[in-house]
């Protein structure tokens, strides 16, 4: 059965994703649970997998655990306690769905980022987003940094799944820095801000979006070093 990956919006600005391939259904960081019950509906879910332990994370895990019996699978330090304690190195299997977990910090304690080789897909949580990276709230730009490297070595078209809508602010930053970008990859980023302005202008979603169009213009993906990839992320607090 072919696998496929979808946002579901919640909260705010939150994407929680549905990872699914026939019968098996797995949700990944329900940030509340109303709108994602309304998503899911009468079916089965499969588990539950959180990111982080950060509330518009996890804020509807309990009720739809309760609702549709899922396990949850997360780290160690997040609430409602995890069913499934999870640290990074492992590899899951649940019906034709493969899930790799990879250790991420940086941005929180724990945080756990989850790659499907199949579609390929990456729900990266807060780690990585479209045209940006996190903030460091629980550790440090070196930590990030290397959690961000651990992605070079999956293919272009791995569909970026990030929690958060901030696409567009994150363009406008990257637009600000004038960066000396090939006009190959300038040709990408004009292109992807067109098509992000328009997304939202329609109240669409701007992600999934491959890894491979962020290669060619994301200063946090591009950085050579930890002090280059610190120096880009003081910027974005300060923009």
């Amino acid at each position: 059965m072919p696998v496929a990956i979808e946002p579901i919006k919640n909260l705010q600005d939150n994407y929680a994703w549905l990872l699914h391939s026939g019968g098996t259904r797995l949700l990944f960081d329900p940030g509340e649970a109303a709108p994602l019950e309304k998503a899911l509906g009468e079916g089965s879910l499969t588990a539950i997998f959180i990111t982080h332990h950060h509330g518009d994370h996890t804020g509807g895990a309990a009720r739809l655990r309760e609702r549709y019996g899922a396990p949850v699978y997360g780290p160690p330090n997040m609430s409602p306690h995890p069913d499934h304690v999870l640290k990074g190195g492992e590899k899951l299997e649940f019906g034709d769905i493969l899930l790799e977990v990879l250790s991420s910090p940086g941005h929180a304690r724990g945080h756990l980022t989850y790659y499907n080789p199949q579609i390929p897909a990456l729900v990266s949580g807060d780690v990585l987003f479209s045209g940006g990276c996190g903030r460091l709230f629980e550790g440090t730009a070196a930590e990030l940094f290397h959690s961000i490297r651990a992605y070079d070595n999956f293919p272009d078209n791995t569909l970026l799944c990030a929690a958060h809508e901030y696409t567009l602010g994150n363009l406008r930053f990257i637009e600000s820095l004038d960066l000396d970008l090939p006009e190959t990859d300038r040709e990408i980023f004009r292109k992807r801000m067109e098509e992000v302005r328009k997304q939202r202008e329609e109240d669409k979603p701007s992600l999934p979006v491959t890894l491979g169009v962020e290669r060619a213009y994301n200063p946090f993906i591009r950085a050579k070093t930890v002090e280059e990839f610190a120096h880009f992320r003081e910027l974005k607090d300060k923009f």
